[in-house]
């Protein structure tokens, strides 16, 4: 590719990394590089069930651990009338391709940080813990007594949508999220009928996730004599997005959420929210910093890339 002599970048061409030199030499400055005075830690109790009502969630033997300052549960969530997960539903194609809607309009779920009665994907969040070192966190948690009622579940998409499968969500028939087509009916099925040979196959999307180098990461802090939130977020595509819905989370505006994101960095597809909320409100609470890590199973585990919402189908 011949390029102009006031273009030094272009398709084919190698761009040179800015960032290599302080990485490299150990100037980085990654989510847990984060330590702010007072700092307390937060840790997540997951469902064990891909799909289960949540009953009572005793923690009293929790509560009595050493260093444990509080156990929130997704009916705490509720009750501080912090808001859904924010969802940007809506259908997006090639400016040359028109997504037609099916039979109904597209449903977006209201998704919380931890749900208040039903769990519907193994490793989905139900409690947390926060205490003054992350050991006597993990050593509370394990005293959690959770009552769980298991619920019928299946493992494929395919499976999902035939009939009689358990339905996920109450709002969502046929566990369906929307139903679109692009193209000219018509045309393809005359192009089917001249076709000399007709191949057909079954295939999906295995359960898969990305790797990053630093797991989900939040620290967070809240300042009570202004009313501002601090987010240090480990991963994402941005702050900008992250700081709008931090803020119709909370409850407030958004010139009182500021969010930073160190140079760790997940794949994009495995920025969650669910893992950003609960430390901000938290550092509200207890009126000191906030600090979270998954660990690498449990990021696995908890991570929703196969889904756990309604399904598209097209």
């Amino acid at each position: 590719m011949d390029l102009p002599g006031n273009i030094t970048n272009g398709i084919g061409q190698p761009v040179r990394r800015k960032e290599d030199a302080r990485l490299l030499t150990g100037r980085g400055s990654f989510a847990d590089d984060v330590r702010l005075p007072e700092m307390v830690h937060a840790v997540i109790v997951r469902s064990p069930h891909a799909h289960t009502r949540v009953g009572s969630i005793e923690k009293a033997a929790a509560l009595a651990s050493p260093g444990v300052l509080a156990v929130l549960t997704g009916r705490d969530y509720v009750a501080d009338g912090l808001a859904p997960i924010p969802h940007g539903a809506g259908l997006m194609s090639r400016p040359d391709v028109a997504v037609r809607v099916r039979g109904f309009e597209p449903i977006a779920t209201r998704d919380y940080p931890m749900p208040s009665d039903r769990a519907r994907f193994v490793g989905e969040p139900v409690a947390m813990v926060v205490a003054e070192t992350v050991d006597q966190a993990k050593d509370a948690a394990e005293l959690l007594e959770i009552a769980y009622e298991p619920l019928p579940a299946v493992v494929r998409a395919a499976d999902a949508v035939k009939p009689g499968a358990p339905r996920l969500w109450d709002d969502a028939p046929d566990n369906l999220c929307v139903d679109i087509e692009v193209g000219d009916e018509a045309a393809t099925a005359a192009a089917f009928q001249r076709a000399a040979h007709i191949v057909r196959l079954d295939t999906w999307v295995q359960r898969v996730t990305g790797v990053p180098m630093e797991p989900r990461t939040t620290t967070a802090e809240y300042d009570s004599a202004t009313g501002h939130y601090t987010l240090y977020a480990g991963s994402g595509r941005g702050v900008a997005k992250l700081r709008l819905d931090l803020a119709q989370v909370l409850g407030v505006a958004a010139e009182q959420v500021r969010a930073w994101r160190r140079h760790g960095r997940e794949f994009w597809h495995a920025k969650l929210l669910l893992s950003r909320v609960r430390p901000p409100r938290l550092g509200d609470t207890s009126g000191r910093p906030a600090f979270e890590m998954d660990v690498r199973a449990e990021r696995d585990i908890s991570q929703r890339l196969s889904g756990a919402g309604p399904i598209g189908r097209g």
